[in-house]
């Protein structure tokens, strides 16, 4: 398994803070993002070109076709892998990019928020994880601000995991309820976040944010016990498309 698809098995099913080959990493100190191509061979896309997080800005017209989504309400379990809080979701939910059809894997959070939007940071972001069938990846971003609680947040932090810890979820969470009313999207070509920071992913960042509550984003910095969100990378000759 190589490439896009060893990315996605290692998003879905790592459950330690180590890569296939045990390199530990993490957000700060001597194994923060700044070494994160030097900790091992498999992290060297790390330093490459086309790296995410990024700030959004000087966008191109392109007049994007709307992503078709097809998502149904279906969550397996939620775990803490060290690095965020993530559901793992049913089969079945699909969006449509390009005429390909990815299929969502995973949604997972990250505070404050990865990318910025003009420069501006977020409490919160939200990424939908899919895979199409040869393991090409496509992250659908949103932007998550402080306000009204969110029902979906309400519902898997109900069964809030600690690092290390996976449990079955009781409820049902629909990955639609991460998603904002408005689907318009900024586009770019990036990467995974975190090591191995696999390069080719669509990046799909939703123009609408969606809100939770101040109580909601402090318990999921409780439990993870420090920032997840990776600095923002060099946008190189990258077109950011809307």
């Amino acid at each position: 398994m190589k490439g896009p698809l060893l990315a996605v098995g290692l998003l879905l099913f790592s459950s330690a803070a180590f890569s296939s080959d045990g390199a530990p990493w993490d957000y700060s100190g001597d194994t923060g993002p700044d070494q994160w191509a030097q900790l091992s061979p498999e992290y060297g896309a790390c330093a490459g070109s086309n790296q995410s997080p990024i700030n959004l800005t000087g966008f191109i017209d392109a007049e994007l076709e709307p992503i078709a989504f097809n998502y149904e309400a279906g969550s397996e379990e939620i775990l803490n892998n060290g690095h965020t809080v993530q559901v793992n979701t049913l089969p079945g939910s699909t969006i449509t990019v390009d005429d390909i059809e990815f299929e969502l894997k995973q949604f997972h959070f990250h505070v404050p928020s990865e990318n910025l939007i003009h420069g501006e940071s977020y409490p919160m972001e939200g990424h939908l994880v899919h895979a199409d069938e040869d393991g090409n990846l496509a992250v659908v971003a949103v932007m998550v601000t402080e306000g009204q609680a969110s029902d979906a947040l309400e519902k898997a932090w109900a069964q809030m995991p600690e690092e290390g810890e996976t449990l079955a979820l009781s409820t049902d969470i629909s990955p639609l309820d991460i998603l904002p009313s408005d689907r318009d999207y900024y586009r770019f070509n990036g990467s995974l976040t975190t090591p191995p920071c696999t390069e080719g992913v669509r990046w799909l960042v939703m123009k609408q944010p969606i809100s939770a509550s101040k109580e909601q984003i402090d318990q999921f910095l409780q439990v993870m016990g420090h920032h997840n969100n990776r600095p923002v990378q060099a946008v190189n000759a990258r077109p950011v498309l809307e």
